[in-house]
């Protein structure tokens, strides 16, 4: 018995004097690692910078320049001189480049005399006519931009606008021509129809989805065609929406009273339809930010399930979105016809504008002020487009191949962050591995 004890008692000591020993072992490992000094604070102006390095104003200034980078790439692999100067690149390489050069910065120049100052104009007047030309091509676009991306921040994709164009213009149109109405009021009353108009149109789209759940992609795309044969077949009906007396599909002019007048004065094309584009600039930030309505729309776009959750009618929300949105872009419809094309329009009169409205609302990243400056670059695009083509011969294709270049870039970030090496927003920064001493061996320290 008294064996058994001492036994039991001897392995216990043994176990222990073990289990010292690898405790110390431990301790020496830690001792002779080199411990890596407290990392400091992070520095709040430095996580400020990674934040607004890998925002997305930045990524969709960046992701312009890519696109004016591989656009420049077309333009010199497209040259006919460019081609010929490449076959004895071996011989002369730098003609190849010089030629790369000329087209390029010819093409670029162009574009930017076309759509922002012209010097070979001898005044500054005519000088700054191709901005206003930009102005007015970006008024439209503005607008109908602001339109669909307040359907973004409330989670519809309103992909309708060519059908809320076409209703808004026979609904101003119809106003503008048929009724004499003292100056100030023919206007205003023709604008008020315009924007009634889309608004009915876009808000068709959105009961169908609220109450019954339909997709507003399919319904609105099918408002569209409904919309352009509707139009068509008034614009070829006498006493409808076809001019007097005429046999074309076109409407009758705009009264003067009806017409938006000049900012500028008779030289500029641009009228107060950009003055429009800039309040509605401020009633859909104020809409948005500052509103208890434009909060809604943003809870729902956020999360419709949690917005429901927090007592918000997520259906009035989405037919409202798409109400106030249709009625923006309606005001594209009203530009058009009461201020650019004022001598009677037709079933074109949408332009594109529509579709392009979704590029530009995706530019600005639903935002007011970016949707604003988004529309303003693709209407320099479009005026500075058709210098660059009559003076350089650049396909006017090339400038729509921008265009889809920047949607591209807009939509995949990640892209743009890894060509330009940008931090990740909300992402800590990579810490470095501490270094390490050779550890002494655990069978030296149980032997010491």
């Amino acid at each position: 018995m008294t064996d058994g004890l001492t036994a039991g008692a001897g392995a216990t000591a043994g176990e222990t004097a073990s289990e010292r020993a690898a405790e110390e072992a431990d301790v020496a490992l830690e001792a002779g690692s080199s411990v890596a000094p407290d990392e400091p604070e992070p520095n709040r102006w430095n996580d400020a910078l990674r934040q607004i390095a890998g925002g997305s104003v930045v990524i969709s200034i960046l992701a312009v320049v890519l696109a004016l980078v591989v656009g420049a790439i077309l333009i010199a692999v497209t040259d006919p001189g460019v081609q010929q100067a490449a076959g004895y690149f071996f011989a002369r390489p730098g003609d190849t480049f010089q030629a790369i050069w000329n087209v390029v910065s010819g093409a670029y120049s162009s574009l930017f005399q076309g759509a922002i100052y012209n010097f070979g104009r001898p005044t500054f007047a005519e000088g700054i006519r191709p901005f206003m030309d930009t102005l007015t091509y970006a008024t439209p676009l503005i607008v109908a931009g602001l339109g669909v991306g307040l359907g973004f921040r409330t989670g519809i994709f309103n992909i309708g606008g060519q059908g809320q164009m076409l209703i808004a213009a026979a609904f101003c149109g119809w106003i503008g021509w048929s009724f004499d109405l003292p100056p100030v009021l023919h206007l205003v009353v023709a604008v008020a129809a315009g924007f009634v108009g889309g608004a009915l149109w876009a808000g068709i789209a959105g009961v169908l989805k609220a109450r019954t759940g339909a997709h507003e992609v399919i319904v609105t795309i099918m408002l569209n065609w409904i919309a352009f044969y509707l139009i068509s077949y008034l614009l070829r009906t006498p006493g409808a929406l076809q001019q007097h007396g005429s046999n074309n599909p076109k409407s009758p002019a705009i009264l003067p009273n009806a017409i938006l007048p000049p900012l500028f004065g008779p030289q500029y094309q641009l009228h107060w339809g950009f003055v429009i584009a800039i309040a509605a600039t401020i009633f859909i930030w104020w809409l948005l930010e500052r509103s208890s309505l434009g909060f809604k729309f943003r809870a729902v776009g956020e999360n419709p399930s949690a917005a429901k959750v927090a007592g918000i009618s997520v259906n009035s929300a989405i037919i409202w979105s798409m109400v106030i949105g249709g009625g923006l872009v309606g005001l594209a419809g009203v530009d058009q016809v009461l201020g650019t094309t004022t001598g009677g329009f037709g079933s074109s009169i949408d332009a594109g504008i529509g579709f392009d409205a979704i590029t530009v609302a995706l530019l600005g990243r639903s935002r007011p002020l970016g949707i604003f400056v988004a529309g303003v670059l693709f209407g320099a695009f479009k005026a500075g487009g058709f210098l660059m083509q009559a003076a350089d011969s650049i396909p006017i294709d090339i400038v729509l191949v921008v265009q889809s270049l920047i949607v591209l870039f807009i939509a995949a970030p990640p892209l743009v962050r890894a060509i330009f090496r940008l931090p990740t927003p909300g992402k800590p920064p990579r810490k470095k591995k501490p270094t390490t001493t050779t550890p002494i061996a655990p069978k030296e320290v149980a032997a010491k």
